[in-house]
């Protein structure tokens, strides 16, 4: 897991975004003025990202709330579970 690096891409976002399609949490981009540039509301289990975000900070809020949700390991893919590790570890 050493020396993963976080890539500024649409493919890179996309494979977050496929790790919470398998989640029970539904992501939207939407215009808004979230503090953090993302809001989770959790009773109704849907996140909401700054759509007017740079690349770069969208996959930085897409990360940072894949740390902070109580989320199963066991609801991934094989191929999302090695990445969702990877990126748990991350500092």
């Amino acid at each position: 897991m050493d020396g993963f690096e976080i890539k500024y891409s649409k493919h890179f976002q996309h494979k977050l975004e496929d790790l919470f399609a398998e989640t029970d949490y539904m992501l939207r981009y939407e215009k808004g003025t979230f503090n953090a540039g993302y809001c989770i509301i959790h009773d109704k289990k849907i996140i909401l990202i700054n759509k007017y975000y740079a690349l770069e900070g969208k996959i930085n809020c897409l990360i940072e709330i894949l740390r902070v949700l109580p989320i199963s390991i066991d609801v991934f893919s094989e191929k999302n579970k090695d990445l969702y590790l990877k990126l748990s570890n991350q500092n």
